[in-house]
């Protein structure tokens, strides 16, 4: 038998595998074209992990700031505020009782509540101090308004009729407070746009570079495949899928420890109903809950950071793959 035959018998299978790619899709593979457990796999996974958590931290952070906010616009807004000052001549109880019989005459008002001398004055402890004889001193007394639900008072007839009544008095209707905390909230909500486009970035720059290692660690493997026939889209699918799992993991730790987190701090902050430490964080926060749509948020971007992965780590390949000659 001529050294002819051997060779001929091996080149023209090897020519009908190339010339049918989809001959190698149904082959059973020894091993997968990515390695599953690799250190750059674990790392990538950490890295996703870690970016996850603080996306998520960012995303829980931000809506308790801006249901805080909201909830303070809610309760100032409900209400306003007269104050009555002291001044040479005129009885300043008489005065009291003159706003509070005006504001009561108006339309949309619910309550009205006036602060005695001695409530008025704890008022001012703060600042001043406790156990000070504040009677000579000429401290304002205050009246709260409470507004009735979708009511909106005409403030400016109100302030026409204590102007002709009661001179030394003044209305607050806290629109500089409620404006504060407008900006605040927008700036809290950029804040968390911001940072949660940072931690995009800087998801996608490491699933970059981790594709890349693994390209460079497979790449004889890789250019087999594309010499043999395998499409450019079927190399870019294993990796794609590859990639695809180990962000969806990542992204289930990080996401699944802020969950617990927020889950723990929610509980404790339960156990703390009715103490001083408890009665603070309730006029801070509300109830310091981010509610479902802050777990919905949590779990969204879990499957978005999974998706990010895939399609960043798939668009390095096409673009490794066009330099394979």
């Amino acid at each position: 038998m001529s050294t002819t035959e051997p060779l001929e018998t091996m080149v023209e299978p090897w020519d009908d595998f190339a010339a049918s790619p989809s001959l190698l899709r149904s082959l059973p593979a020894a091993a997968p074209i990515v390695p599953k457990n690799s250190i750059a796999g674990r790392a990538l996974t950490a890295v996703v992990a870690i970016m996850t958590f603080l996306g998520s931290l960012t995303i829980g952070a931000a809506m308790l700031v801006v249901n805080a906010a909201s909830n303070w616009q809610s309760d100032v807004g409900r209400e306003v505020t007269i104050q009555v000052r002291p001044a040479p001549g005129r009885n300043v109880e008489a005065d009291v009782r003159n706003a509070v019989e005006i504001a009561r005459a108006a339309a949309g008002i619910a309550d009205v509540r006036a602060y005695t001398k001695e409530e008025s004055q704890r008022l001012v402890e703060p600042w001043l101090g406790a156990g000070l004889a504040l009677d000579d001193l000429p401290i304002p007394r205050l009246i709260v308004v409470k507004l009735g639900a979708g009511a909106r008072p005409d403030f400016a007839s109100l302030r026409q009729a204590l102007a002709a009544r009661v001179p030394t008095a003044s209305i607050d209707d806290h629109r500089r407070w409620i404006d504060s905390m407008r900006t605040m909230a927008g700036t809290a909500a950029a804040a968390g746009v911001a940072v949660l486009a940072l931690v995009l970035v800087a998801t996608v720059l490491s699933v970059t570079f981790a594709t890349r290692g693994t390209i460079e660690t497979n790449r004889p493997i890789v250019e087999v495949l594309h010499y043999v026939g395998a499409t450019d889209n079927f190399v870019a699918g294993q990796f794609q899928r590859h990639f695809l799992l180990l962000g969806f993991k990542g992204g289930a730790i990080g996401g699944g420890a802020a969950i617990l987190l927020f889950g723990f701090v929610e509980a404790a902050n339960g156990w703390l109903v009715g103490t001083p430490a408890g009665d603070e964080i309730a006029g801070l926060f509300g109830n310091f809950s981010i509610g479902i749509s802050g777990y919905l948020a949590i779990v969204l971007q879990i499957f978005f950071m999974a998706l990010v992965t895939a399609f960043a780590s798939r668009h390095t390949v096409n673009r490794t793959l066009a330099t394979i000659d």
